[in-house]
């Protein structure tokens, strides 16, 4: 016989439950039944209030409760053959909690591009500052924390930026054309040279059997192949340690033909290591930078580029590190095992949602009915927002006059309250205008950047 499940839930998401287990139940093996508790809204249980409400029927061998549902599973009593435990925060979620929508397989997660975060202008930039955004590169997954010098000058406190940086347990990258910076640096511990040419590629030689460098070998003018191979040619017969990186350009001004140069470096140098400098896209090109991240990364991945450049300095690009570091997970596992990059990595849709739900219009109708007590339930689908309460359901595009007409109709509607509503309203708005779900005291998601939020209504019991 398959399992019987018993789920526990309000009075408000008792047809939005019911409509998901009739096509979740028979591909997931198991037979369901709903707990429908005196409780308007699901998100505002406690565990104790629960232990005394709920009768578990003697078939049943699983209890699940809403993930908002507070406190110790303790607090309910069941039978010691029911395994009692907490399901997804949001019931549309339920599907991939039992495993019917496809998700981050196991083992998912590894990666072997290296993220290099360059700190633009550093030498403007204090210890503290330096120290601060070099962390948070850091945690958000950089693996090396590349200082960006300034031209026209000599640095003199780059020694000990790169030690502040070492002692951090940080590796260091020195991204200069000035040797004397580039000397403090590699003394002070930077390991990586960003970058050499025809113009100081004499100097790698010295770097390397001083400091044991690695460096970056570019062109001399970005077309110029020619100039490459010469640089590459001397870094190899020196012993140097090196990457290539032929330089990707803005759309524009040759974006294309540089993908071209990659390609063809590839096929010159098929073991070389190569790097990429991606911010010349993300930084440089009037959209979020997510998605270019994406894009760039299953480029390096599929010609075998282990190395990127990337940066944070404009506001599009505030998380391309991070955004980067979940994107090499992504086309790597895409890769490797030959899927495509769909539905393992929710963390990088942030401006629409991977799939719209909606009640729908016979369950916003069934609901209008079912309501009685005072509390506004609010929605937001096919182009609307819904109001729904006991005695009303209002439906507009207008946030404003929706309200006005709550007022009218429930003039007691308190300050308190009135903000409230104007903040979910602000919500259902945004959801409308953008394609996102919307759902009442639940925070909008955006992916990776996505902020929690406290239930702050009534327990509309």
């Amino acid at each position: 016989m398959p399992p019987r499940i018993l789920f526990v839930t309000g009075k408000l998401a008792e047809p939005s439950l019911r409509r998901v287990l009739d096509d979740l139940a028979p591909k997931a093996g198991f037979e369901p039944d709903v707990a429908v508790l005196p409780i308007t809204v699901a998100a505002l249980l406690t565990t104790d209030w629960v232990g005394r409400k709920l009768h578990v029927p003697e078939s049943t061998n699983r209890v699940i409760l809403p993930g908002y549902c507070r406190g110790e599973l303790s607090a309910i009593p069941v039978p010691e053959s029911v395994h009692i435990e907490k399901g997804p925060k949001d019931l549309r979620d339920l599907p991939e909690f039992f495993g019917t929508r496809r998700g981050r397989p196991e083992g998912y997660g590894k990666y072997d591009i290296e993220i290099v975060a360059e700190i633009n202008h550093a030498p403007t930039l204090t210890l503290d500052a330096l120290r601060v955004d070099a962390r948070r590169y850091r945690d958000n997954g950089a693996d090396v924390i590349d200082v960006g010098c300034d031209p026209g000058g000599t640095w003199s406190g780059i020694g000990d930026a790169v030690r502040m940086l070492r002692d951090e347990g940080l590796r260091v990258s020195v991204d200069s054309f000035n040797p004397d910076e580039v000397v403090a640096a590699l003394a002070a511990g930077a390991e990586l040279v960003l970058s050499v040419n025809a113009t100081n590629r004499h100097l790698a030689r010295q770097w390397h059997e001083r400091f044991e460098a690695e460096v970056v070998a570019i062109p001399d003018t970005l077309s110029d192949l020619a100039s490459l191979d010469a640089t590459v040619a001397d870094l190899t017969s020196w012993g140097c340690n090196f990457r290539i990186d032929p330089v990707i350009e803005p759309i524009g001004f040759g974006f294309a033909a540089s993908l071209g140069r990659f390609i063809e470096v590839r096929r010159r140098y098929p073991d070389a290591q190569m790097m990429m400098g991606v911010g010349n896209l993300t930084e440089l090109t009037d959209v979020d930078s997510a998605g270019v991240n994406v894009m760039l990364a299953g480029f390096c991945q599929e010609l075998g580029i282990r190395s990127v450049l990337t940066t944070e300095v404009i506001n599009w690009c505030r998380s391309a590190v991070k955004e980067f570091d979940l994107a090499r997970r992504l086309v790597y596992h895409a890769v490797q095992e030959r899927v495509l990059p769909k539905h393992l990595e929710p963390g990088l849709v942030m401006f629409r949602d991977p799939k719209l739900y909606e009640v729908g219009e016979v369950g916003l109708q069934q609901l209008a009915r079912d309501v009685t007590d005072r509390n506004f339930r609010l929605f937001a689908e096919c182009g609307e927002i819904h109001v729904i309460n006991g005695s009303m359901h209002l439906r507009g595009t207008d946030p404003f006059a929706l309200f006005e007409e709550m007022q009218r109709r429930d003039p007691k509607i308190d300050p308190s309250h009135a903000f409230y509503l104007g903040y979910e309203m602000a919500k259902a708005v945004t959801a409308l205008t953008v394609g996102k779900n919307y759902t009442q005291d639940q925070a909008l998601r955006w992916g990776f950047l996505t902020v929690s939020e406290k239930v702050h209504r009534g327990n509309g019991s």
